[in-house]
């Protein structure tokens, strides 16, 4: 039998026996970029796993690492369970990052371009050129590049202007006076993000090959034209990722949508992070961008090659070659589950559980279409996180609403990035005459969860939706995730205290089945943990298989490594960041 442990057990709050998170994100990262060099997997899909890359640091950067610049400039420490005070952490970050970027850029130039040019496609660098090529690169450039380009010349009448966060500029250095005398040496372009990152060449000027040009070297090969009379010495791409985690004081405000939206427009400014640059720029320029940013050394990323990678993912839409990608996946469907199934008809026989990717998130709509259209639902209750432009879901919402049902909305305005978009999807679902809420103050619904309200002859019956995902579509095709459609009236009971508690006042009963944070999900997880932990002890069988997005919060962590202290054999299967150490005896 397994033994308790003893007074030589490690204590479970050592710092040694945790990760922290932020490098543990980039340990993911590292993953990712695994994946783009995998040789193994179909070309264009390489691709995009290294853009991927390239999203993820950025959001990791202005939120995570921005965070981490507050701590320090406030003499703060981030308290995490591994201890490691914010400077340390500062500069661990920067050297792992370093690495990482250093080795995506080694990908992309030594491996996927030279792969995908012997397929015949080819992003061609300003030296490949033909003569031909250069030729109908300068007429684009002139006739879709330039009349939408405004340089800035820096003097003390054009002070160095504030940076669009992640946009693409270029810094250049000049000799020789414009036509107002002018002789300032430095000048900066921004390129409006209305313009495509990558061109096609006609095919006549490909010869027998699909060729691109990116239009950083579009715009490089012709900055003649947009300082005549000046010498060019010398041009350089950068760019500047900025903090870009919103914050609003909910105990201040009367409105959070409107504080939201007012702090939309500021996210693009915020305080510099980072400073990627070409690796060609001289020191005395990157220094000089640097200073201007507020930014130190350690916060310069020279890259060799275009300063985001992110924008390559559009050569893959672009390529048009399916060939050098995944094969097309159809989801299936659950048996005897189709378009045109009745629903309320068939949940009495049975939940319906799916899992997507594998399975279609179709049969979600459909329920939703199902219940908007149907005379006999009375009410539609939903929170809504990320739902997509053009959605069917909100679609089916605003016809339920415009026929007279009672619909129901809890639009989680703070979803990060998405907060103009739910902005606007509240305001569509007012406009057609629905209720919404923004959850409650000081905390984010998360929770995905559908209540459909039906008269079933003298009765009211409930039925629910609850899913580990979205109500995105297209992220329902790309993520792992489980949906159960059900009229258990234990469940329906509890999903709708749940949503008298988002729009409410209150305490509501006790929950017959549904865990919810932050009242009951941790403390029952632990206790599940600790159930098996005693079974361990008293020779029973005892195990636990997990799978998480992320795993972080310590006191989970804790239990977990009691449980196996205790002989629990414990698998986890864990997507992303993790702060437990694995197979630490």
């Amino acid at each position: 039998m397994p033994k308790s442990p003893t007074i030589d057990s490690p204590k479970l709050d050592s710092p040694e026996l945790y990760v922290n998170r932020e490098l543990s994100s980039l340990e993911f990262n590292w993953r990712v970029l695994a994946l783009a060099q995998n040789p193994e997997i179909p070309l264009l899909a390489r691709f995009r796993f290294l853009t991927i890359v390239s999203s993820n640091l950025d959001e990791f950067f202005e939120v995570r690492v921005a965070s981490l610049h507050e701590l320090i400039a406030r003499e703060l420490e981030p308290g995490a369970p591994d201890a490691m005070n914010a400077k340390t952490l500062a500069s661990a970050i920067s050297n792992n990052a370093h690495r990482l970027i250093e080795a995506q850029y080694n990908t992309l130039n030594n491996t996927l371009l030279p792969a995908i040019e012997q397929e015949g496609v080819r992003l061609l660098k300003r030296s490949e050129w033909t003569t031909i090529q250069r030729e109908w690169v300068e007429e684009h450039f002139l006739n879709q590049v330039l009349p939408v380009l405004s340089p800035v010349g820096l003097d003390p009448a054009h002070p160095f202007p504030p940076v669009i966060n992640k946009s693409l500029n270029f810094i250049l250095s000049l000799s020789g006076k414009d036509a107002f005398g002018r002789e300032s040496g430095i000048a900066i372009l921004q390129v409006p993000r209305c313009l495509p990152r990558i061109i096609a060449l006609p095919s006549k000027l490909s010869e027998n090959n699909q060729s691109f040009v990116m239009i950083s070297s579009v715009i490089h090969a012709n900055v003649h034209h947009i300082f005549p009379g000046m010498t060019i010495n010398g041009c350089y791409q950068f760019r500047v990722t900025r903090n870009s985690d919103m914050w609003v004081d909910e105990d201040e405000i009367e409105n959070l949508m409107v504080a939201i939206k007012g702090e939309l427009h500021g996210r693009n400014y915020g305080a510099a992070v980072r400073l990627e640059v070409a690796d060609n720029c001289p020191d005395h320029i990157t220094d000089f961008l640097l200073r201007k940013q507020g930014l130190t050394q350690q916060e310069l990323y020279q890259v060799n090659g275009p300063v985001n990678l992110h924008r390559l993912g559009e050569l893959v839409s672009l390529s048009n070659r399916s060939d050098l990608d995944y094969p097309k996946f159809y989801p299936g469907l659950p048996e005897d589950l189709e378009r045109g199934t009745r629903f309320f008809e068939q949940l009495q026989k049975s939940d319906i559980l799916l899992h997507h990717p594998y399975q279609s998130f179709e049969p979600v709509v459909w329920f939703l279409q199902d219940a908007a259209t149907d005379p006999n639902v009375l009410a539609i209750k939903m929170t809504l996180y990320r739902v997509g432009a053009d959605s069917p879901i909100v679609h089916a919402l605003i016809a339920a609403a415009k026929a007279n049902k009672d619909v129901t909305a809890i639009v989680e305005l703070r979803a990060r990035f998405d907060e103009a978009a739910n902005i606007r999807l509240a305001t569509r679902l007012v406009e057609a005459g629905a209720k919404v809420a923004y959850g409650v103050v000081n905390h984010k619904c998360h929770a995905k969860l559908m209540l459909i309200v039906r008269r079933e002859g003298p009765s009211l019956k409930r039925y629910i939706h609850v899913g580990t995902g979205n109500y995105h579509i297209r992220n329902a095709k790309l993520y792992t995730d489980y949906s159960l459609i059900s009229s258990d009236p234990l469940l329906g009971e509890d999903i709708h205290h749940l949503f008298m508690q988002l729009t409410g006042l209150g305490t509501p009963p006790d929950f017959n089945a549904v865990l919810h944070a932050p009242f009951t999900l941790q403390q029952q997880l632990i206790q599940l943990i600790d159930n098996e932990r005693e079974a361990a002890l008293t020779g029973k069988p005892a195990s636990i298989i997990a799978k998480i997005n992320a795993l972080t919060e310590a006191k989970v962590i804790q239990a977990l490594y009691k449980a196996s202290m205790a002989g629990v054999q414990i698998r986890l299967i864990i997507r992303g960041i993790c702060s437990l150490r694995p197979q630490k005896p």
